[in-house]
């Protein structure tokens, strides 16, 4: 898939809280240091890593990496199929401070690649479903679609990144 953009702003809030917290304020305190500096980067891409493990996706050798001087997340391994795959990507990708996802990922059943969306104000499932399927009452399948990340129809924001799954 390559290099999916992403709102850097937008998303879940994981470097703020734990290991990936004290690596990133030690990184700020000392931006000359280079071993800081890889050190949040670390735990940025191991907090990425464990949000992608606490819904309930897996992939055989899953690994993620973290650039914090470009926002850019990199993810690795072999997903059971396509729809996973995605998940995993739209994990990395909707967490605050990543801006770009390198991914670098296979799968194991080759299937049709969904497309993208990113939510503006405003905006629900159904009336992006209205907008790619012609019909605002498949709200349900793009919801399907992006669960667990998504937990109801109506919490969606600005910025998120969906999967929006072939006709």
């Amino acid at each position: 898939m390559g290099l999916i953009d992403f709102v850097r702003d937008a998303g879940e809030k994981l470097f703020g809280r734990g290991k990936a917290q004290a690596a990133m304020t030690e990184a700020k305190a000392a931006p000359a240091d280079t071993a800081k500096v890889e050190a949040a980067n670390a735990a940025a891409g191991d907090a990425i890593l464990d949000y992608i493990k606490s819904q309930n996706l897996s992939a055989t050798g899953l690994t993620v990496t973290f650039d914090g001087a470009s926002g850019t997340a990199a993810v690795y391994g072999v997903a059971p199929d396509q729809a996973t795959r995605e998940k995993i990507v739209l994990c990395c990708g909707n967490v605050a401070g990543v801006s770009h996802v390198k991914d670098m990922m296979t799968v194991d059943r080759s299937e049709p690649e969904a497309q993208y969306y990113t939510v503006v104000s405003g905006d629900t499932l159904s009336k992006i479903s209205k907008q790619h399927y012609g019909d605002a009452n498949q709200y349900m399948k793009i919801f399907e679609a992006n669960k667990p990340m998504l937990t109801h129809p109506d919490k969606i924001y600005p910025g998120q990144k969906l999967r929006i799954p072939p006709k």
